[in-house]
């Protein structure tokens, strides 16, 4: 089934008698009662047992994790209480001192922030490729190395890596791979069919959609690599509430619909920024000029909902600009139904230095906007109205 059908059949465990809900029923309870000591015994033993303890496992989370791994194509899935949640469970699940990791140049602030703290604290070295040429990554490969981190589409720039060349090159290594895939969702792309054996989101962003919600999933290729990760993410805590994991399931059916509009939105506010006086440059990669244009349009079903440019005035013109549009919102989040921006290098990348910044391509002058589904020319009208000012 095409994914747009695929994303309102969720699946969850039927009630013990009478019809089943249409709504995924939160089970909003910290532990479950057994009859006997040996039933309870036996449901400790892995992911997939019976329900013991909330951070072990929950129906309402069990019903998350089952779903997003379906819509990736997985074999299996641990949700959890953030995105950073997620990547830092599966970090320090598979690594360990004296390991090697291969990342993208261009990465999210806070797995930046993770990587360079694994680094000092625990002596595993971090290398940072481009994501254009796999052979950068196989003359960087070693005998520790662990583990390649790529971004299917990178925050704030929109550069989109050479996923199947780069996946295929892995595992020519026996590298594991994970994919972060939080701005494109699996609408736009499903790394797994490319070779990746973990996908990781924050669920926060387009997957639940509605700015009310934190959380985090990774979905795995391979259910025994799911089991080797598991008993690490229950010892560190970071699980999903049912709550949060239920609002999450409430967002994803609309996920296909508003992924279209937030493309269409992006579309025409990109061509439009293109050539004004004002900007520098427009980074969305579905633009011909993207350095990752062909790879984009190979790789995606879209170009995605957030848009970046470059303003000519430097720091100072993009924090003017941030603070004078009115239908957009200055917020740091993405991903929501409403517009948002922001200013990369004194919020989201704020953990790069200046040289870490530069080398990820992202300027002082540079803006985040997360396009929402209003209606494009409402968004244009302000945008254009900001940029006079400014």
């Amino acid at each position: 089934m095409d994914i747009q059908t695929r994303a309102v059949q969720v699946r969850h465990e039927p009630l013990s008698r009478g019809g089943r809900p249409l709504s995924v029923p939160i089970v909003q309870s910290s532990a479950f009662a057994f009859d006997s000591a040996a039933e309870l015994a036996e449901a400790m033993g892995g992911p997939d047992g019976a329900y013991v303890y909330s951070r072990r496992g929950n129906p309402t989370v069990r019903a998350l994790e089952q779903t997003l791994a379906g819509l990736e194509g997985g074999a299996a899935a641990i949700a959890f209480a953030s995105g950073m949640g997620a990547i830092s469970g599966v970090l320090l699940a598979l690594l360990r001192p004296g390991d090697h990791v291969i990342a993208g140049r261009c990465l999210y602030g806070g797995t930046y922030s993770v990587l360079t703290d694994l680094a000092r604290r625990h002596g595993v070295d971090v290398d940072h490729i481009s994501g254009d040429d796999p052979a950068e990554f196989a003359r960087l490969v070693r005998p520790r190395t662990r583990l390649l981190h790529l971004e299917t589409i990178t925050n704030p720039t929109g550069q989109v890596p050479d996923l199947a060349g780069l996946l295929t090159e892995a595992a020519r290594h026996g590298v594991l791979t994970m994919v972060d895939n939080s701005l494109a969702s699996p609408v736009l792309c499903r790394p797994i069919e490319h070779g990746a054996d973990v996908v990781v989101h924050s669920t926060t962003k387009y997957l639940a959609g509605h700015s009310d919600v934190l959380g985090g999933v990774a979905v795995f290729a391979d259910e025994g690599l799911r089991d080797r990760v598991w008993p690490r993410t229950v010892e560190l805590g970071a699980c999903a509430d049912p709550f949060a994991a239920w609002l999450t399931l409430r967002g994803l059916p609309t996920l296909p619909l508003r992924i279209r509009q937030h493309c269409a939105g992006a579309e025409l506010l990109a061509r439009r920024l293109t050539g004004h006086e004002r900007v520098a440059a427009v980074h969305w990669p579905w633009l011909p000029d993207h350095p990752s244009y062909d790879r984009a349009r190979k790789l995606l079903d879209g170009g995605g909902g957030m848009v970046s440019f470059d303003l000519t005035g430097g720091r100072e013109a993009g924090r003017a600009f941030i603070e004078r549009v009115r239908v957009a919102r200055l917020a740091l989040s993405l991903g929501g139904v409403e517009t948002l921006v922001t200013h990369p290098a004194s919020t989201s990348h704020r953990e790069l230095d200046d040289a870490a910044l530069a080398a990820a391509g992202i300027g002082a002058g540079t803006v985040r906007m997360s396009v929402g589904i209003e209606h494009p020319e409402d968004l244009w009208a302000d945008i254009q109205a900001a940029l006079i000012e400014s």
